[in-house]
């Protein structure tokens, strides 16, 4: 009994002290990640210099790697995170940089691009450079997550706009970029994509969730301004979108599929990070949008962090059910395929996202998919509902509380006295890695504070929602036949490549970039030497292509003749497995 009463007060401990070292991190942290995220934003931050007003620069650094650019996606996550913070009231002082991001964004969507125009998918276009001229070199392009992010940041601000000024302000000024960006993401939603991490050209579990969310509350914003004409459009390919949404859930696994090609597992932080940005606290535990709490979103985060335990040496010894670093995914081998600060961030903000929900509804269900997560805390603990007047419903919250302020508490030993956040930290040491001072991990940072602290961003209309029995169109880029008229066809390509030396793939189609050496398509080294690609091509024609070789993305050289070529079959989905010539 007494060695029992011992361990129990270790434990307690342990978790006060853990408890206080988060609190402190929250402290010093959140204002120097502030002050970090506003140095980014140009013209006035002091490492912006170069930016145009209102840019967001994705990292001072611009060598090893050079991320001195501005991606439509990270922007709109930086943005989202500002706006939240003026519409709140948490802080006022923030009006003139929205307004210059609104500035900027408008400028970059007109900007032609390799992806098209405003009107032909250049929407589309990852990464601008930081003086609002297109980036030209190689990328993968298109990624269809941007236009999406930026509709969700914007109408954020439009609706604070309705209550505060009127809605023919907001119809005259901001509605016009965001019809935009709805019309791109209604149009295309179904076709493939560069992924969250610009390696894998498929469907992506993040892209569809936040287009999913952008078109629900697009139509509720469109609605209230009178522009009617859009709302049924929207609704129809949300309600797809949602039916889509459904097909990443590998329920023998247990967790979300992140993309539909690519090769990998599929576990990846681009799933929880879907999670947290789709939250809306009003839809609850809702397992269709895999809201943070969902018992789908928790047997995924699940799976996801255990999949890190015994490949980085900075987790050697941490018990079972402990936090641990994390990165993108354990097949990672970018930077050495190291942690995330924002990866890291992501896992304790939605556990916090589920402790609002919990508290707000006063209960907490287990299910058979979700027991696995919760018997890490309380092995004995069954499927049922759990009041919040039990024992069990408190022992629970109380852990998860205790396993989200373990992340953060890994985070904190690995950020600098400065408060200073780059893109990773080692696997090996938790020594700073690949860009300094990333503006997305200040983001991260500061929202997983405000989720622990109990804040949430507004609800974009989540709840009540109800997964059509059919969906009218699949989605694209690998999950099944493609979009009408095309058919995935996966290429892989068994070729020995050096240290900054990549594979891609260009052809006689547009969807193989016409043979085109700047905009060929990366493939994905995950399964080395094979690299991999899934593209929807057109069906039953003749396809021809080649691989090319580029060394930090400078064309290096073809493969030899003759052309690969084949006949694409009429539907299905279709594999080509090759051999560098």
């Amino acid at each position: 009994m007494r060695q029992v009463l011992l361990t129990a007060l270790s434990l307690c401990a342990s978790v006060f002290a853990q408890s206080s070292t988060v609190d402190t991190y929250v402290t010093t942290e959140a204002p120097l990640a502030k002050a970090g995220l506003l140095a980014n934003i140009g013209a006035s931050g002091s490492k912006s210099e170069g930016a145009k007003a209102g840019v967001v620069i994705a990292s001072p650094s611009n060598v090893n790697p050079n991320y001195l650019y501005t991606w439509t996606r990270d922007s709109s996550v930086v943005f989202k995170y500002i706006i939240d913070e003026f519409t709140s009231g948490a802080d006022t002082t923030l009006l003139g940089q929205i307004q210059n991001f609104i500035t900027a964004e408008s400028t970059l969507q007109q900007v032609s691009n390799p992806s098209g125009t405003v009107s032909s998918g250049g929407l589309g276009e990852p990464k601008f450079n930081i003086d609002e001229t297109a980036f030209t070199g190689a990328w993968g392009r298109p990624q269809r997550d941007g236009p999406a992010l930026r509709a969700t940041a914007m109408i954020g601000y439009a609706n604070w706009l309705v209550k505060n000024t009127s809605v023919s302000n907001v119809v005259s000024t901001l509605w016009p970029m965001i019809e935009l960006d709805l019309n791109y993401v209604a149009s295309n939603w179904n076709q493939s994509t560069f992924d969250l991490w610009e390696e894998i050209n498929s469907s992506s579990f993040f892209t569809t969730a936040v287009q999913h969310r952008a078109l629900r509350e697009g139509a509720i914003l469109a609605t209230t301004l009178g522009q009617t004409s859009v709302v049924s459009n929207y609704q129809t390919q949300a309600a797809n979108l949602l039916c889509f949404l459904q097909s990443y859930w590998n329920p023998t696994g247990g967790y979300i599929t992140a993309n539909t090609g690519g090769g990998r597992s599929g576990r990846d932080a681009n799933t929880h990070l879907a999670s947290i940005h789709t939250f809306d606290p009003a839809a609850g535990c809702d397992a269709a949008t895999f809201q943070p709490c969902s018992d789908r979103a928790l047997s995924s985060l699940k799976v996801y962090v255990d999949a890190f335990r015994s490949i980085y040496t900075v987790n050697s010894g941490v018990a079972s059910n402990a936090a641990v670093a994390t990165g993108r995914y354990p097949e990672d081998s970018y930077m050495g395929g190291s942690a995330w600060f924002l990866a890291v961030a992501g896992v304790a903000e939605q556990l916090y996202d589920s402790l609002i929900v919990w508290k707000a509804q006063g209960t907490l269900n287990v299910t058979s998919t979700s027991l696995a997560f919760f018997q890490q805390f309380e092995s004995s603990v069954a499927v049922g509902s759990y009041a919040s007047s039990t024992a069990t419903y408190t022992t629970l919250t109380a852990a998860v509380k205790t396993f989200a302020d373990g992340f953060l508490a890994i985070n904190a030993k690995y950020t600098p006295a400065n408060g200073s956040l780059s893109e990773q930290f080692s696997r090996n040491d938790g020594t700073e890695l690949s860009a300094a001072d990333l503006t997305w991990s200040y983001a991260a940072t500061l929202t997983s504070f405000n989720a622990r602290a109990g804040i949430a961003s507004p609800g974009w209309g989540a709840a009540g929602l109800v997964v059509p029995s059919v969906c009218q169109t699949s989605g694209g880029g690998g999950g099944g036949s493609g979009s009408a008229g095309t058919v995935a066809v996966t290429f892989n390509v068994d070729a020995t490549t050096f240290l900054g030396e990549d594979i891609y793939i260009t052809g006689n189609t547009d969807s193989l970039q016409n043979w085109s050496t700047d905009s060929a398509m990366i493939l994905s080294p995950a399964n080395y030497p094979i690299w991999s690609i899934t593209v929807n091509v057109p069906a039953s024609s003749d396809i021809q292509y080649k691989y090319i070789r580029k060394v930090n993305g400078a064309f290096e050289s073809w493969e030899s003749d003759p052309n690969n070529e084949f006949q694409s079959p009429a539907s299905g989905t279709f594999t080509r497995n090759d051999t560098w010539r």
